[in-house]
């Protein structure tokens, strides 16, 4: 059950990374973020983190709160 929570975690947390992204994002123009090399680094990397954070914190709520079945 834990991989479980594991998994929803990391998708809501990357679903919450492109929202932060489009948010981050919103005033560039379609051929600058396309030619831009240094937002894909920059900025892919925080939806990949806030994922995998969201993620471990979501497997630790969940041994915290139920610790018998984690």
């Amino acid at each position: 059950m834990v991989y479980v929570i594991g998994i929803v975690g990391f998708i809501c947390g990357f679903v919450l990374g492109v929202w932060v992204l489009g948010r981050l994002l919103k005033g560039r123009s379609p051929e600058e973020l396309l030619n831009d090399r240094g937002l894909k680094f920059t900025y892919g990397l925080l939806a990949w983190a806030i994922a995998g954070l969201t993620s471990y914190c979501a497997v630790a709520l969940y041994k915290y709160y139920f610790p018998v079945l984690g």
